[in-house]
């Protein structure tokens, strides 16, 4: 079972290029109930654009980003979230406390991927490579 992190989710939304045929012909290999978005990556997508929505200059771009953000809305209604639940927050803390440095709202999406026993998908190696027990892989690349 995997949890799709939310620089895959990028991925989907942009729907073209390299990245995105390689990602799309993974997935379509894996049954809907073994894939999970979490509730870490619907925070970071409401977060900006919601932050778009604030800075925004002209009706036109009020209006796309609120599109966006509707778009989002829709996306993860219709997926299977996972939590971060008192279980991913004791982990959470256990990796504070070891000093693990990765970004905050990484280290959530890692701690909810280690208690439910998924395998994370995402491109941020470099930074998910410090958390122990977990599993990653990057479906993007070739």
């Amino acid at each position: 079972m995997f949890l799709l992190d939310t620089d895959h989710v990028s991925v989907l939304q942009r729907a073209t290029g390299h990245s995105f045929e390689q990602l799309i012909r993974r997935l379509q290999s894996v049954p809907e109930e073994d894939l999970f978005l979490s509730i870490v990556t619907f925070h970071e997508r409401f977060r900006g654009w919601t932050g778009l929505i604030a800075k925004a200059k002209s009706d036109a771009s009020v209006v796309f980003a609120y599109q966006q953000l509707r778009e989002t809305l829709h996306e993860f209604s219709d997926v299977q979230l996972a939590d971060f639940d008192d279980a991913a927050a004791n982990v959470f803390a256990s990796y504070r406390s070891q000093k693990i440095r990765i970004g905050t709202m990484d280290l959530r999406i890692a701690s909810i991927a280690i208690v439910n026993d998924l395998t994370l998908l995402t491109r941020n190696t470099v930074d998910f490579v410090r958390v122990p027990s977990l599993r990653f892989e990057d479906w993007t690349a070739a």
